[in-house]
This record gives C-alpha cells, structure tokens and sequence, in this order.
C-alpha cells in the first residue's frame, strides 16, 4: 500500500536547518496496524505527515497505491488524499461552530457526496461510536472521551483506506484512553490500516508491528507477537 525509499525531509527556520527524517526506508501492507514510537523530536509527527500526504519529502520517492506522489503539488496531494485516508489528532481539532453532527459531515462535503447519504452515514457512525444522542451538540459540551469520539467518527465516515492517529489518546485520562484504544484496534480488525504515533509503551505493544524512531531514523522495526 505504502513505501519510502531513501526519504528524507529537511525544516528550515531561518538559516538553521533540521533534518526531521534521514533517508527512511520503510512499506506499510494493506490492513496492518503500526505504531510509531521515540522521543520528541525524532520524527515521528513528519513521518505520519508524509505518509498521510500533508506534506512532501525533499528527497526520495513515495509510493502511495502504487503513485510515486514525492514533488506532487499540494492540490494534487489534496485530491488523492480526499476519501482514502482519515486523521485523528491529539488535540480533536473540531470547529465549536458547529455542532457534532456538522462537524462529521464535513468530512464528506468535499466528497461530493449527495446530503441524503451524507445524512444517512454520519447518523450511522454516531450511533457506532454510541454518541448519537449528542449530534446537536457543540463540542464544548462534551467530556474529551466524547470529543475524541466525535473526532474518530469525523475520520471514519469516508471509509478510508488508512487511518493516521498523533498521539489520539495523550488529552485523555487512562479510561478515555483505553476506550480509543479498542476503537482502533477494531477499526484495524475490519480491514483499516492503522499507522498510530504513540509515546506509550502499552499503547504501542497492541499494535502489530512497532517502528522505532530515532534522530530521524528507524532503529527498530519489529513485529509484536501475536496475542
């Protein structure tokens, strides 16, 4: 499904220049689950943004669903991006604006999907993620269990090919967390691959396969032994 070769990718502040990740070579298969792992500052965050095709190596190649994407414009990564891949964030990123059930339907209204069907499959998650009583909402009112909730939901109802999740349980008490967790790991049994940045070592082991970041290299890729 995924592949890098030799990627890497340099930030520029100023005439300071960081090497965020160093010639990564790495393939991520159809339906696996993997959690990216190390301390701050090692890459993880730009590893998730380039494999979910928010930003561009400055060298290597990507090959995405069989595209080499590396250099594709932003517009272009916007267009493959739409309807296959999902985002969940730490910080939930949703528009108090709006209310819950808006806040989900946005991820569809760039779809051209039709507004009955749009209707029809927010509802159906909601009620999936068992927070349909609280469509009308605004996500103020709810507790950061349900933000982070709303905000899976928001990631699924396109049915993505991949799932991306930075650190999805670090604003969440260890119940919320947990709650989450099993989400992922049944969003990952349907069929989903899951690409997870963690910093926790429990967290990470439920994933199959750990990737180990390290001054913008990985340092470990290992299997987890099934459970």
């Amino acid at each position: 499904m995924l592949k890098l070769v030799g990627v890497s990718k340099i930030h520029l502040a100023g005439e300071v220049q960081t090497t965020a990740l160093d010639r990564i070579d790495l393939a991520i298969d159809a339906g696996e689950y993997v959690a990216i792992t190390g301390p701050s500052g090692c890459g993880k965050s730009t590893l998730l943004s380039l494999l979910g095709l928010l930003d561009v190596p400055n060298s290597g190649e990507y090959w995405f669903e069989g595209q080499n994407v590396a250099g594709w414009s932003e517009a272009k990564l916007n267009t493959l991006r739409r309807g296959r891949v999902g985002f969940i964030f730490q910080s939930f990123n949703l528009i108090e604006e709006l209310s819950v059930f808006e806040n989900v339907e946005l991820a569809l209204e760039y779809t051209g999907t039709p507004a009955a069907e749009r209707r029809a499959r927010v509802g159906a998650m909601l009620a999936r993620l068992g927070i349909a009583h609280r469509a009308t909402h605004r996500p103020s009112q709810l507790s950061g269990g349900q933000q982070q909730r709303v905000a899976i939901a928001r990631a699924l109802v396109a049915g993505p090919a991949m799932l991306l999740a930075d650190e999805p349980t670090g604003n969440l008490d260890t119940a919320h967390g947990d709650e989450v967790m099993r989400l992922l790991r049944d969003i990952n049994a349907e069929g989903t691959t899951v690409v997870m940045v963690t910093h926790s070592p429990s967290h990470a082991a439920q994933a199959s396969r750990t990737l180990h970041l390290l001054d913008g290299r990985i340092v470990v890729d290992a299997l987890q032994a099934a459970a």
